[in-house]
């Protein structure tokens, strides 16, 4: 199940004013992964490894992007328990900017180390943190492919322990053309 443009992941750029609305729903932009159907379950080996993963970024691909896209973004979050989508940060599982516009996958674990990464969950390194939910509990993930106008010239041109996930929504909000979604569960 593909969602463009899903409200509760823009939702929070709106009300920080930080997205106005330019972008239109492209049912054709869509983003997928190999390994997770969206609506379904993490696979074991990519989750965290107290769980039996490897702690690899999934696999993504994506097609049809629009026209006039001059850089691509994806972040990954979450929204933990009391926080409430449109009113707080979620928590950023995976903040990546600098995506040239011609590209149309990013290999599972990244290993060229395509874009910009931002901090991971605990603010203490850059890059993909995976998803380790407490046990019994289940968390539902998002991860969003951002079609942007222009590269955010306010983020870094370097991975950045600085940049979390507000920094992030606001630098790109302004140059959203369009978005495709996914969820998971963990």
């Amino acid at each position: 199940m593909t969602l463009a443009l899903r409200s509760w992941v823009l939702a929070p750029l709106t009300l920080c004013g930080i997205w106005a609305g330019a972008a239109t729903a492209q049912d054709t932009f869509t983003l997928t992964s190999s390994a997770i159907v969206s609506g379904g379950d993490l696979p074991s080996d990519l989750k965290c490894s107290r769980d039996g993963g490897n702690g690899l970024s999934p696999p993504l691909s994506w097609s049809t992007v629009p026209e006039g896209t001059q850089s691509l973004a994806v972040i990954m979050q979450h929204y933990p328990r009391g926080k409430i989508a449109g009113t707080d940060a979620p928590s950023q599982y995976w903040l990546l900017w600098n995506i040239p516009a011609d590209t149309t996958a990013i290999p599972r674990g990244n290993p060229t180390s395509l874009g910009d990464e931002g901090a991971d969950k605990d603010e203490r390194f850059t890059g993909y943190t995976p998803p380790c939910s407490p046990r019994g509990a289940r968390h539902e993930y998002t991860i969003t492919l951002f079609a942007l106008n222009a590269a955010p010239d306010t983020l870094p041109s370097n991975d950045s322990l600085q940049v979390d996930w507000t920094e992030m929504t606001q630098a790109i909000g302004p140059l959203v053309i369009s978005s495709s979604s996914f969820t998971f569960w963990n």
